[in-house]
């Protein structure tokens, strides 16, 4: 959980006011008056009312500069200086805070004095580490968290491939235990704020030298609170399973193996964060007699030897559409490959592919008498003329 960085509106702000405790409370009082208010108005306590939220954003915010002896200190220089009265207070404009008090100057913008943590002897320099790295862990609310993203398969027909279709799918994923809402307490008890952490989520681990990390608390899980008597469904862990079905649309034209991306449609987010995505890879069926390339349909087209050798008029199926005739001319070789234009698998941009239509002369495996002497009678008319003659040309 990263740190509070310092901003300039802070100067304005009463947080003493908030917690309840008068400016010199001693750091006992005040730390009682935020577990209090902390436990009244924490999320996990008061699902779906916004401003116990807010306030308890409000409560934490206060906290995290006047729990800490050195900030609190840094913060009161801070009022005294800049409070109301100290240079004539502040006004509004432009959308930072501007001094509006005596002198000739023409006043000068908050946001430009405490913006700079860089410039030297300034004050931001006095005041930019206020909420930054050095000092004691401050408590924040918890932010919303993106659900987890599911995986998940479907097996479509060839043609509901080429032209989309919607599928029902059967999800299990990741989510708040139903008994507990998420908090791992025992229903009907009352939270504590987790003495590890002291409500922060997170503790700071040396890892050497100066140098220090922020890791989640492992008492409380980083949720900020525990409960004495742990959740008989979820043992504490605050998670459990969501089985529910969904209509999930395929686009048209979706290939074998595509991985499909729906937006928001995975594992729900928590504290009130997105939804995850689903992700599903599909599985296409083949069909008897076409096949896929890319965007074009391909088909195998049997021909006897006397349309390839004199030409020939052929009828072929469509997938989903009328029969076309395929013009093959005198002399067409077994493999040759004809296209039919807008005969194929429908594009994102709905346009369509082509049809690849492959000759494949086909042999005969028994003749009767008269197809046997025609066959002879060609391989006399042909025999001055052998076929394997260039084989053996310039071979040594």
């Amino acid at each position: 959980m990263a740190e509070q960085e310092f901003k300039p509106e802070w100067a304005t702000k009463d947080f003493y006011q908030v917690l309840g405790v008068s400016k010199d409370a001693p750091i006992a009082d005040i730390k009682k008056a935020y577990r209090k208010l902390a436990r009244e108005n924490h999320p996990d306590s008061n699902p779906g009312d916004t401003a116990k939220h807010e306030r308890f954003k409000a409560v934490s915010e206060a906290y995290g500069v006047v729990g800490d002896a050195e900030k609190r200190a840094k913060y009161d220089e801070m009022r005294t200086l800049y409070g109301s009265g100290g240079f004539g207070g502040f006004g509004g404009g432009g959308g930072g805070y501007r001094y509006t008090g005596g002198g000739s100057g023409g006043g000068f913008n908050l946001d430009d004095i405490l913006g700079d943590r860089n410039r030297s002897g300034g004050f931001g320099e006095m005041f930019g580490d206020l909420f930054s790295g050095g000092g004691r862990r401050t408590q924040q609310a918890r932010r919303p968290v993106k659900g987890t993203d599911v995986e998940s398969s479907t097996t479509v027909g060839f043609t509901d491939a080429l032209d989309g279709v919607t599928v029902s799918l059967r999800l299990t994923s990741d989510a708040a235990c139903p008994d507990c809402q998420g908090t791992g307490g025992k229903p009907g008890t009352k939270p504590r704020i987790c003495p590890e952490c002291e409500g922060a989520g997170y503790v700071v681990s040396g890892v050497g030298g100066a140098f220090s990390m922020n890791e989640t608390c492992p008492r409380c899980g980083g949720r900020q609170l525990i409960y004495d008597e742990r959740c008989p469904t979820c043992q504490g862990s605050g998670r459990g399973t969501s089985a529910r079905t969904i209509q999930a649309r395929i686009p048209a034209g979706v290939k074998d193996g595509q991985r499909i991306r729906l937006r928001g449609k995975g594992a729900p987010g928590e504290n009130g964060g997105p939804a995850g995505d689903l992700y599903i890879t599909v599985k296409v069926t083949p069909h008897r007699v076409f096949g896929r390339s890319g965007d074009n349909l391909t088909i195998d087209v049997p021909v006897g030897f006397d349309e390839a050798a004199l030409g020939a008029e052929v009828k072929i199926p469509t997938l989903g559409g009328a029969p076309v005739t395929l013009r093959v001319p005198a002399g067409t070789p077994s493999g040759r490959t004809f296209r039919v234009r807008g005969r194929g698998a429908t594009r994102k941009d709905g346009t369509r592919g082509d049809l690849l239509a492959t000759v494949e002369v086909q042999v005969p495996a028994v003749l009767d008498a008269e197809a046997r002497a025609a066959v002879e009678a060609y391989r006399t008319a042909v025999a001055g003329k052998p076929l394997r003659a260039g084989l053996f040309e310039d071979v040594s």
